[in-house]
Parts: structure tokens; sequence; C-alpha cells
């Protein structure tokens, strides 16, 4: 057995390579070539692992978006891949009227028929047909050939496609969940578009395991779920861990099939959590661009730790000119390997931010941390201006880039406040035109539309300019110090919540 389904139907291993194999031969129908770039913007399910498959089947490189894309930051993504042909649910269709389309000739539309002005569309049936020789061997496809490009939250700019080769993705997965068996089974409730859901997925290959592919988390479905697909090992991102744990203590909770826990970040303590829940908890440090360099368990004592460098990796803690900072001290955690190609080769199309990103030799990874006398490393704070939500990622630059956009906007500074579920809710900061008035319920009607669901501000404070420095440049900190004052709008307080939509019905 390799995944078994939300609707209960199931695949063996004989079943993926027959699927991968009728779509790669689809695919080639179509002119996908090896090397190509594909874009598949669906939801977890069959049809998102049988695109991802046959184009790696094929030699072709699968590239998902994140299906919140929308406006400006998902015609961003369709020009940076360069792609010429795109797999979309039909409920997700409709975003491509509107935007910019880039190089896109072709469109697969599952479940629907929606036509995409401009596109040469097809129905389900382009997926379908025979398993017939495909006319690539396996030997054909090289380890360091690209496997995915994956977009992850830009900080000083747009989205960044990270190039992820195959034996990045392979090291990544063996080295992330070392305490996995074949006769493991991984609850996938990470989105297939996010290394959170990807990177599982391929573990079960690499151990010959198998997983349970569901859309989404959702506290009251969690423990149900896992009991209802025998899952052994989940990743729980985010606030993930904090929802359960909040949950009021019920006989049944060590009732499962649940035997570990990546917890990421270790937000809580991992020991109450493992005792509650009768399963081990295991904690690392890692991006979509880097394969795990850090790790801990089973069951962390230390609060917050992301654990100790792996075999195979150095690490180390620097200053802005990458001389490393004295024991104790914060500094930017950059990493590299023994393995070539057991990392990232860059972003796609972005020869500057993959020059930034590894310099002098190493991968900076734009995050501090200190290290303790024991070689323990504990994160700190982001030295850039990510935000994260509710196991998100979200880029500052992007929410200033919509924010910005209504008319009455002057100038905006996103960033990031405490949660109290131990991540970060979004600030816009808004200066306005002169003598404009704007209310916040409407800016927040007026973002809804173009932005993915958690990008969209929780807070809104209005303020007469945004404090610079002397070269004009937005100073955060200071915002980010002061937070929520008095008079901050709460769109939650004022009974406006905003949730993911579901694709599908």
């Amino acid at each position: 057995m390799f995944a078994i389904f939300a609707d209960g139907c199931s695949w063996t291993y004989r079943d993926v390579r027959r699927e991968a194999r009728i779509a790669a031969v689809a695919f080639m129908r179509l002119g996908v070539e090896p090397g190509d770039l594909v874009l598949s913007w669906l939801p977890n399910g069959p049809d998102a692992l049988r695109v991802w498959f046959g184009l790696n089947y094929l030699g072709a490189v699968y590239v998902p978006l994140n299906i919140a894309y929308r406006g400006t930051i998902l015609a961003h993504a369709i020009r940076n891949a360069g792609a010429a042909l795109i797999v979309v649910h039909a409920d997700l269709a409709p975003q491509l009227d509107t935007v910019d389309r880039g190089n896109l000739t072709q469109a697969i539309v599952l479940d629907g028929d929606h036509a995409v002005a401009g596109l040469t569309c097809h129905g389900r049936e382009a997926l379908e047909g025979e398993e017939d020789a495909v006319g690539v061997a396996a030997g054909d496809v090289p380890p360091w050939q690209t496997q995915m490009v994956i977009y992850t939250s830009g900080t000083t700019g747009p989205s960044k496609g990270v190039l992820s080769s195959y034996l990045q993705c392979y090291t990544t997965a063996l080295e992330s969940f070392p305490y996995l068996t074949r006769d493991d089974r991984f609850i996938v409730n990470l989105p297939l578009f996010h290394i959170g859901g990807t990177g599982p997925t391929f573990a079960a290959v690499v151990f010959g395991a198998s997983i349970g592919l569901v859309d989404s988390f959702k506290t009251s479905e969690f423990w149900p779920t896992i009991r209802r697909l025998e899952a052994t090992s989940v990743v729980l991102m985010g606030a993930m861990a904090t929802f359960l744990m909040k949950s009021p203590p019920s006989p049944d909770d060590r009732d499962h099939t649940l035997k570990s826990a990546m917890m990421v970040p270790l937000s809580l303590d991992g020991r109450a959590f493992a005792d509650r829940f009768a399963c081990d908890v295991y904690t690392a440090f890692n991006m979509t661009e880097i394969s795990s360099p850090l790790r801990a368990g089973p069951n962390p004592s230390l609060a917050g730790t992301c654990g100790r460098p792996r075999a195979g990796v150095e690490v180390r803690l620097v200053d802005e000119n990458d001389c490393e900072v004295a024991q104790g001290d914060i500094g930017e955690l950059i990493v590299r390997t023994d393995r070539p190609w057991g990392m990232n080769h860059g972003y796609l199309a972005d020869p500057e931010a993959t020059a930034r990103a590894w310099r002098n030799g190493w991968f900076h990874t734009g995050d501090a941390f200190r290290r303790d006398a024991d070689d323990n490393f504990f994160f700190v704070d982001r030295m850039k201006d990510a935000i994260r939500r509710r196991g998100e990622n979200i880029s500052s630059f992007e929410v200033e880039a919509e924010v910005g956009a209504h008319p009455l906007v002057h100038e905006v500074a996103a960033v990031a406040v405490p949660s109290k579920y131990g991540e970060d809710e979004v600030l816009a900061v808004v200066a306005l035109q002169p003598d404009a008035v704007l209310d916040p319920a409407d800016l927040i009607a007026f973002l809804r539309p173009r932005m993915p669901h958690y990008m969209v501000p929780r807070f809104i404070r209005f303020i007469d300019t945004l404090p610079k420095t002397p070269t004009q440049k937005v100073q955060k900190h200071l915002l980010r110090t002061e937070g929520v004052v008095a008079g901050t709008f709460d769109r939650e307080a004022a009974g406006i919540f905003i949730k993911r939509e579901t694709i599908g019905g």
C-alpha cells in the first residue's frame, strides 16, 4: 500500500507506477519533454499525485502552485515559471481569466469545463490513456536534475521558486525522518505545494512506507482521521500542536495509532505532548531550500530547541560580514553539506537572489539563532521581514504590494505581531493619501479577492507617516515594537473571519 485518500480509495505501489506512466504518456502527447516545467494548481488528492509523479517519470519538472494564489501573486509565479502547460482544478480556473498568463498556451482543467480565454483547454480525458512505453528510462534522469520548483515567500521581493534536485529531495526525506520504517503511514494534511506536504510524501517513497492524504488539518477531525487511516506519523507545523494541546482532555487521547510527530517549531513542551498522546515527539529546522541540518528527538527536553547539527552538514552563526559570532550571541544561520546537490541549486530565473543566498560557499537562511555550550541551536527571530501565520510563510513585500494598490493608500508597512497561538498575526500600518478617509473594513473587502486568505491582515493601523531612516528606509523594527496600539482595527474583533476556500465541493 502506498496511499489512502480521504474518500477511502487507495493506491498500491503498483498503482502508483501505473498512474505515473499513464500521466507521463499523456503529457508527452501534449508536447511535454524532459526538463520542461509544468504548473500543477490542484488541491491534495489523487490528481495532485498523478500529475507530480507523471511529470517526474517523464523527467519533467513539477511546479505546484498554492491554491490560495490569485491576482499579482499568481501572475508572478506563472511568469516566473515560464511554463506552457498548467493542470488546474475547475474551481480555480476562473482566476486565470484576469491575470497575465505569461507563456501559458494549454490548460488541463479537471472536474469541470471552464474555458480560459486564449488557452487551448483540455478536460480530464487528456490525462487518461494507456500505460504505453514512455521512452524515458530511469537512468536518463540524473539525481542532480531539477525534480520540482516550490514557491516560497519572498521577503525583499516577490516569491521565489526554489530549484530542488532529486538528490536534495531524497536527502531531505532521509535526514528529516530517520525514525521512519516501511511499516509507517504518514498522515499528509499539509498541501502538496508546500514542503510540509511534499517532504513526508517523498519520505514515504524513500522508506517504502505509505501515506494517508487528506485536504487539510482540522483540530476536531485530527484524531478521528488518524484512527480511520491508521496513521503512525505526522508533521505538526506552526500552531497545529498548540491547537491539539488546547483541546479538552479526552479518554480517547491515547486511543490511536500515532507513534511519532515531527513538531516544527517546538513551540510548546514536547514531553507534555508526548505524555498526553503517547507518541514520540521530534523537531528540526528546515526550509524548502535546505535539508534539515538541525534536528532533535525523540522527546527533546530543551524548550524551543531546533536540535543539533546532523551528520553531513556544517552550520555556522555569523554576523553581516559572515564572521562567526561568539557562543551565546545571536547570528544568522548559514549551512553547507558534504553531499553535492544536497540542498537547493538556486532560485528559478532569479540570479540575484541566488547570489545573495549562496555567498562565500554557504547558504544563508536569513534566520537568527543562538547556540549553547552543548551545541544546541535555538531559533531567535527572522532576520528578514517574513511573517509566519498558521504554518504559512508570508512575504511582507507581497502584503504591502496589495494594500498599496488601494487608491487611498499612500504607503504601507506590513509587520508581524505576536499571536496567542505562538506564531504571528499580520499588522498593516497604513499612511493614507492627503485628506483621505478609509474605513478599515472597506480595505479588508478590497484585499480579500486579491490575496490568499492567510495573508489578509488581521490588524490595520492608520498613521500620518511611516517612520524612516535618513536614507528613507522604513524602520519596521519600531512598528513591530509598538505592535497593536490603542485604536488599531482588529478585523476578528469586528466579526470578519477569513477562512481557506474549499475546492471541489
